[in-house]
């Protein structure tokens, strides 16, 4: 399976278009508005601006750790922009543990090796081509040299 094949919406049901990501490395995060990472979002819009033609960031909420996103779309779309001035793609909430999201189990193969996601605010940085790089843990800052050296 391809990224461009998995289908994933945006916060307001709509789907999202891979197209637009053509050319561009993504950096997904597993995000969640009440948990302690949740500051990340800052580092997260920043890393948005850095290098806008080359890189794209994507949030995915999930509710699977701690209940620390329990919010519907539009509360959670409120509560990045009005706190952290998000403007970088959120999708729906998807589930990680139980049943998980086809776009969580395509992120969860990085090289070859099943990795596993055990909090919220993990990172998945995809090359041009849809390919998992790298799996980067909770407490990795999106502006860490280890994902800035990658994006050069």
């Amino acid at each position: 399976m391809k990224l461009i094949d998995i289908e994933i919406k945006d916060l307001h049901g709509k789907p999202v278009d891979w197209n637009s990501y053509k050319g561009k490395k993504i950096l997904f995060v597993n995000v969640a508005s009440e948990c302690g990472f949740t500051p990340q979002y800052a580092q997260m819009q920043e890393l948005s601006e850095y290098k806008p033609d080359q890189l794209a960031v994507i949030g995915i909420p999930c509710n699977d750790f701690g209940g620390q996103e329990p919010g519907t779309a539009k509360e959670i779309e409120s509560f990045c922009q009005r706190n952290y001035g998000v403007s970088f793609l959120i999708t729906e909430k998807v589930n990680i543990i139980q049943e998980p999201h086809p776009i969580i189990e395509y992120l969860c193969q990085v090289n070859g090796e099943a990795v596993k996601i055990d909090w919220n605010f993990n990172k998945f940085l995809v090359d041009e081509s849809g390919t998992v790089l790298n799996h980067f843990k909770s407490p990795v800052s999106p502006l860490d040299e280890a994902i800035l050296n990658q994006l050069n």
